[in-house]
């Protein structure tokens, strides 16, 4: 017998009065087998760490092998073992997916909802043609990727990207001839150069703004979110940056051909878009400020529909700048080729509606014209039957904007008792509004969504993003400048990245359950409603960075996840990046599709660990 066993054997005898051998021989086995299977874990734990070989059966799930952020330097490997039916039906070892072949070269700029071929089945009329007009999915549209413009380079970094693009990406000389004398955009050899100019711009926009601040609080932060009606190139848009003013630059597809995709080149927030009949895709009181600079609409037509629209989605409080004609007319009208009684009625017709609808001229110097929309309803209420006032909505939801038609009517505010407040809350001023608490949120306007809830949405998003610094290395580095967040939540990705060079486009998808984009752009952030059934109101190769939470498993049963791919694909540049975050059993299935586009991607663990069924899919075509 050995010492180890004759000294636990005295040890029991001392423990054990007077104990049989019985009893002995069962407390003896008890401590031997301890001892055994303590032995066996040291030996166990210092061998080396081998992958099981498991060898499926019919039903069985395969293993998926999910490398860490630390397994550029590791040979090792963490494993995940998915057992729910998705991963089932499609496991990780089935044949792939043949590759997605390019679309003929006549898609290279192709925009599906924004066609000229379709724009000709609608009437002119109001500009109808330039609306979204998205092919019939039943037409089973082209499964093809877009393909790249021929001698296409990587663009610019920010901030250098402003002021210059690679005409090759962007091949449109007419604008540059167009707009020759008004400076909006030159081809000097290999370069698009911006030099600032625009039609109302006559001694520049850096100029033109700095007017401007002399009549609209731009440094104070009390302006942060600005949408710019008919923005050319987006020179305007892109200055105000300058100011730390975030502005929504919006421009259809119309004969100056690619407008927007040249605001986007240089790294300007932008989409495509008109006032139609339908409203604008944001939330009532969206935007602190409105501008027009000689964007040819005729703001009293059809009884001040399209006024009544920037009335929706200004904040109470907000402004609207208006310049070019009518405005200035006593000094301007003949340079116009314009008729002196005509502008005289048209800017008269302007004033007059501004009053009805209850806004305040704040100034009107040179060729500017600034009103400000009141801070409530409740003395407009009063007196709207004196200025002959347009009645208020009452059958609509004022912050539904999917093809929802616009109508003559005044979009009306939350209701308060008090004169001297705000409508919907007050707004701190930038920068400090984008962790203050919203006002949607303080007044609990939404279901389930409370302070709490926005906080904890906050240090989560923080969190996230850090991680996805561990697998995306350019993230922190300017690499990517103009970045998608596919389902925008409280914009709690977009506030955690503006430590970057970055800017955001927040998409609330319609199929939400709460309608949070108002919530966003209380933040001072800017974004859009949008169905990902359909493709975006934006041209293709214009953001560097996209990010999808939760998406494929909202739209799983509502339309084939590669279309969303697709279209994912056409609007990413390339040497962009990509996170899907989602269910291990849809991460699956989207890497499938990702591989079938030659993209470059991997599938690791979120921030919560081996065990979470959330997944990552780290897509970063920069690495070839």
């Amino acid at each position: 017998m050995s010492r180890t066993a004759t000294a636990l054997l005295a040890l029991l005898t001392l423990l054990l009065p007077s104990p049989n051998r019985r009893t002995l021989a069962l407390a003896f086995a008890g401590v031997a087998l301890c001892v055994a299977s303590y032995l066996l874990g040291i030996y166990s734990n210092n061998r080396p760490s081998i992958a099981p070989q498991l060898s499926p059966t019919p039903g069985d799930c395969h293993p998926l092998l999910l490398p860490s952020p630390s397994s550029a330097s590791s040979d090792g490997q963490l494993g995940f073992l998915p057992l729910h039916s998705a991963a089932a039906a499609f496991p990780v070892d089935q044949p792939p997916l043949p590759p997605l072949p390019f679309c003929p070269a006549n898609f290279t700029h192709y925009c599906p909802c924004h066609d000229p071929q379709r724009e000709r089945l609608f009437p002119t009329r109001d500009l109808q043609h330039r609306e979204r007009h998205c092919p019939d999915p039943r037409d089973r549209p082209p499964r093809c990727r877009v393909p790249l413009p021929p001698g296409y380079r990587a663009p610019l970094p920010w901030p250098a990207s402003r002021d210059r693009a690679w005409f090759a990406n962007v091949p449109f000389p007419k604008l540059s001839v167009a707009k020759k004398e008004q400076n909006w955009v030159r081809v000097e050899g290999d370069w698009l150069v911006f030099p600032g100019g625009g039609t109302s711009f006559i001694n520049g926009v850096k100029w033109y703004v700095t007017e401007m601040a002399k009549q609209v609080p731009l440094r104070s932060g009390e302006i942060r979110t600005v949408l710019d009606i008919g923005c050319g190139v987006a020179s305007f848009g892109g200055h105000l940056l300058d100011y730390d003013i975030l502005t929504m630059s919006v421009a259809p597809r119309d004969v100056h051909e690619a407008q927007v995709q040249f605001a986007l080149e240089r790294g300007i927030p932008a989409m495509l878009g008109v006032l139609s009949i339908h409203r604008l895709p944001f939330p009532s009181r969206s935007f602190d400020m409105a501008h027009c600079a000689r964007c040819l609409i005729t703001w009293t037509g059809y009884n001040g529909l399209y006024l009544l629209e920037i009335d929706r989605v200004l904040r109470p409080g907000g402004y609207w700048v208006l310049s070019g004609p009518p405005i200035n007319w006593k000094n301007m009208y003949k340079g116009w080729g314009r008729k002196r009684q005509e502008v005289a009625e048209e800017q008269k017709a302007i004033e007059d509606l501004a009053k009805r609808l209850c806004w305040k001229k704040v100034s009107e110097k040179s060729t500017m014209a600034v009103w400000q929309k009141p801070t409530n309803l409740l003395h407009c209420m009063k007196k709207s039957k004196t200025l002959n006032s347009p009645p208020f909505c009452l059958r609509t939801d004022p912050d539904s904007a999917w093809y929802e038609k616009m109508d003559t009517c005044i979009s009306p505010l939350p209701k308060l008792e008090v004169l001297e407040h705000t409508s919907g809350g007050n707004l701190v001023n930038w920068p400090k509004r984008l962790n203050a608490t919203p006002p949607r949120i303080l007044a609990r306007s939404i279901e389930r969504i409370t302070i709490e809830n926005f906080n904890h949405e906050n240090k989560l998003w923080s969190e996230r993003v850090l991680h996805y610094e561990a697998y995306l290395s350019n993230l922190p580095r300017g690499k990517y400048r103009n970045i998608m967040d596919m389902n925008a939540g409280l914009g709690g990705f977009a506030a955690a990245v503006s430590k970057y060079p970055v800017w955001v486009m927040n998409v609330v998808p319609v199929d939400n359950k709460n309608d949070t984009l108002g919530i966003v752009y209380e933040r001072g952030l800017i974004g859009t409603y949008m169905d990902w059934c359909e493709a975006f109101s934006t041209y293709p190769r214009t953001y560097d960075l996209i990010h999808a939470n939760g998406v494929f498993s909202m739209y799983m049963d509502k339309c084939e996840l590669i279309s969303i791919v697709l279209e994912m694909d056409r609007i990413l540049r390339p040497g962009g990046a990509a996170i899907v975050r989602d269910h291990i059993d849809v991460i699956v299935k989207v890497k499938q599709l990702t591989d079938s586009l030659r993209w470059q991607s991997r599938i690791v663990h979120s921030e919560n660990g081996p065990f979470h069924p959330e997944k990552l899919l780290i897509v970063d075509n920069s690495v070839q």
